[in-house]
């Protein structure tokens, strides 16, 4: 900025003397030193500005190359903690995906499995956005795992997240979740819901809301978290997701919504997951365009088969 200033006074020094001094130019020799002088300076300054100017740009450019090297890098190891291949004996088939909105997101989806015939899924929406929410979704995966692995109930395993959850945040950030393990022994599915958007159901459950919990994880440390129970029969169909896809297209303050994706759900039961989770992304897409204004996370199970299907 400084330079610039000093580039446009010296133009408009040069300016004025020449328009002042027009007449005289031929006549007088300190006019015309006055206007070489200023010429030749304003030239000089000029050549700094633009020197100065090349070099900010090539240093713009390296640290632009730096930071998408790094969010690259961060995207891969993001994509690493999301399950490759889902349980094909448990009882229950998956098709899951997560789109962030910035490259990387918040947003959160596993599937555990213990022996004995159990699995465990979980889904989880991190507040906010960018690398502060991908930071804070590594934390969520880490300790739920750590927890389930300790062979901790759904009750008790989401208690502890939440404390852990509040203690690294201080209450400044929270997570939406919902954390459910099934039996396959008896069909029936154990579940915490805090503070996430209910699941769709689909099936001999259809309508039924899984509300059983609490409010989202590391907002109040000392919460006691409520535990539902369901029983699901062959063909029952439940879908998990974040508010990115229902609140798709709010800016134009026209939502998606959870009534037309739980229409879209319906027309599709029927068909393999993979396929409904594609028919859910191009309606959305569809509804909203192609910049996305959150994270979207959508993980569908089906009750019946022994299929495993890819992420």
């Amino acid at each position: 900025m400084r330079d610039r200033l000093y580039l446009l006074v010296f133009l408009l020094g040069a300016g004025v003397l020449l328009y002042v001094g027009r007449s005289y130019i031929a006549m007088s020799e300190y006019a015309t030193f006055g206007l070489t002088f200023a010429g030749t300076t304003a030239a000089a300054v000029l050549g700094m500005v633009l020197y100065r100017v090349q070099l900010e740009l090539r240093a713009s450019r390296h640290e632009l190359a730096r930071k998408e090297a790094e969010l690259n890098f961060a995207l891969e190891v993001q994509q690493a903690l999301f399950p490759k291949q889902f349980p094909a004996d448990g009882g229950l088939e998956f098709s899951a995906v997560c789109v962030p909105a910035r490259g990387i997101g918040g947003d959160y989806y596993d599937v555990l499995e213990r022996s004995g015939g159990r699995l465990a899924f979980a889904i989880a929406d991190i507040s906010g956005k960018g690398i502060s929410a991908a930071i804070l979704m590594s934390n969520v995966h880490a300790v739920l795992r750590t927890l389930y692995d300790a062979g901790h109930p759904a009750g008790e395993l989401c208690g502890q997240l939440n404390r852990q959850l509040h203690r690294v945040t201080e209450g400044a950030q929270f997570a939406t979740a919902f954390f459910a393990e099934w039996s396959a022994r008896d069909r029936s599915l154990t579940y915490v819901n805090a503070g996430h958007p209910a699941p769709i159901l689909l099936g001999s459950r259809s309508g039924e809301l899984l509300q059983a919990g609490g409010p989202p994880l590391g907002l109040f440390p000392g919460t006691d978290f409520q535990v539902g129970r369901v029983v699901l029969q062959p063909g029952d169909v439940m879908a998990l997701y974040s508010d990115g896809v229902t609140e798709a297209g709010e800016s134009s303050e026209k939502e998606f919504g959870a009534t037309r994706l739980e229409a879209i759900l319906q027309q599709h039961s029927d068909e393999p997951l993979d396929k409904i989770r594609q028919c859910v992304l191009d309606a959305v897409r569809d509804w909203s365009g192609e910049e996305l204004e959150d994270d979207m996370t959508l993980l569908l199970i089906r009750a019946a088969g022994n299929r495993s299907a890819a992420v």
